[in-house]
């Protein structure tokens, strides 16, 4: 049973629409940042201040490669992840979903967040945005099995659009959505 993985930028949704999709599922979650800030005791904030992104990365690395090493599992990254070459070749061991969202939506969504240690540290962080989403979205859909926009549509519909992806690739039967939470 392949591990189902989320990637895509910051705040385009990945944990908040991987926890619902493994509770509909079936499955369990691990989120890698998560799992880094438990392993490490502290905050990725931290790690970004006293280790700086290189040490973040090697950290991410470590994690991803562990968590994939397991399967069946709903996986959510970092947005950062996928731009390691051995990272990508983890993850592609999944299947890859790509939550895009829109630069400028991100923004409306990110800008109030001081918890993104990329944007902290710009001096612009709405352009770095911008940068991000220009840098990492081809390599986001290169690697992906599928692409589901994570700003169109509710909560609700963005899961059941990446329940229909599941299903046509054979990774969920159709009825196990269903069942899961019969009140869709």
């Amino acid at each position: 049973m392949k591990n189902i993985v989320f990637i895509g930028l910051m705040g385009a949704g990945k944990t908040t629409i991987g926890k619902r999709l493994a509770a509909r599922v079936g499955r369990p979650l691990v989120d890698t940042d998560h799992e880094i800030e438990a392993r490490s005791g502290t905050t990725i904030p931290v790690i970004f201040e006293v280790e700086g992104e290189e040490g973040f990365r090697r950290r991410e690395s470590k994690v991803i490669a562990d968590v994939m090493s397991v399967s069946g599992r709903v996986v959510t990254t970092g947005g950062g992840a996928p731009m390691d070459p051995a990272n990508r070749e983890q993850l592609s061991k999944g299947y890859v979903v790509y939550l895009e969202a829109e630069p400028r939506l991100l923004w409306t969504r990110l800008r109030s967040d001081q918890s993104r240690p990329l944007l902290m540290q710009s001096s612009d962080p709405r352009a770095k945005v911008d940068e991000l989403y220009a840098l990492r979205d081809p390599v986001y859909r290169a690697m992906a099995d599928c692409v589901v926009s994570s700003t169109r549509g509710s909560l609700g519909q963005v899961v059941t659009a990446v329940e229909e992806q599941l299903v046509r690739a054979g990774l969920i039967p159709a009825q196990a959505t269903d069942s899961a939470n019969p009140t869709r």
